[in-house]
């Protein structure tokens, strides 16, 4: 061998060792990750009813994540149900939920549970629930398309029992844009205290359309309409005029 080929052999060990090394050093990403979220909104409805009065909210949460599969985490935001039944109502909501993520051929499924916790309770009432979920999705290209399902034994504190079903689907024009929107069904059983829940069960159909902007990597704008089926009972429900009724909803939040 001449010393010119013996040079190039010794160059290319030398290069693929380097490479190796390199490849050694390279950061694994963390078992456990911890992402933190907050926001301001100009109102806060769940499943179509208002939680604030029609009034602002600031939220904030923190979620950890082990080796992309398994999840828990910890979110709250001011509320005000200031007119039900006539009671001045909790003043600010509490969630916690863990999950389990796992994914089945083209299917990604998320399973847990989620408990809903309040401050200032109302008198002699304890508002507290749980729900266990189950949710799967399947991303066609830019479409993905979901379904969710919840059920709670002691749904919104007194009722008996509740679930709640939804489809839902998201479409990514761009980097910056997607389009998201959802249909969803609550059912209530009727309740053992509250007399809105006693006279019949607390049904109703929700709706909610809207796109998202991507600011930066932290930052994002929601815009989202939000209905229901029947305004005048989810109004005779929640004790708020107009709790149920059409409203568009803007969300300004930050992900690190």
């Amino acid at each position: 061998m001449t010393f010119r080929n013996t040079l190039l052999a010794a160059s290319a060990l030398l290069a693929l060792s380097g490479g190796a090394a390199f490849a050694a050093d390279a950061p694994k990403t963390p078992d456990l990750v911890i992402a933190y979220n907050f926001g301001v909104a100009t109102d806060y409805a769940f499943r179509g009813i208002t939680q604030t009065g029609e009034q602002a909210s600031a939220f904030a949460g923190v979620d950890l994540t082990y080796k992309t599969q398994f999840y828990a985490g910890l979110w709250t935001s001011n509320i005000d149900f200031t007119g039900f039944n006539t009671y001045v109502g909790p003043t600010q909501e509490v969630d916690v939920y863990a999950g389990w993520k796992p994914t089945v051929g083209p299917v990604n499924l998320d399973l847990g549970v989620i408990y809903y916790g309040y401050v200032d309770q109302f008198k002699g009432e304890d508002a507290d629930y749980t729900e266990l979920y189950a949710k799967g999705s399947e991303a066609f290209g830019p479409l993905t398309l979901g379904a969710a399902v919840y059920y709670s034994p002691n749904y919104g504190g007194p009722a008996k029992a509740g679930y709640y079903v939804e489809g839902n689907a998201a479409y990514t024009i761009n980097p910056k844009w997607a389009v998201s929107g959802a249909i969803g069904y609550q059912e209530e059983n009727k309740g053992d205290t509250f007399t809105a829940l006693t006279a019949q069960d607390f049904d109703y159909t929700t709706w909610t359309l809207g796109v998202t902007y991507t600011i930066s990597d932290h930052f994002s704008a929601d815009l989202r309409y939000v209905d229901t089926s029947d305004h005048k009972y989810v109004e005779s429900f929640a004790g708020i005029p107009s709790a149920g009724n059409a409203r568009v909803i803007g969300t300004l939040k930050a992900t690190f």
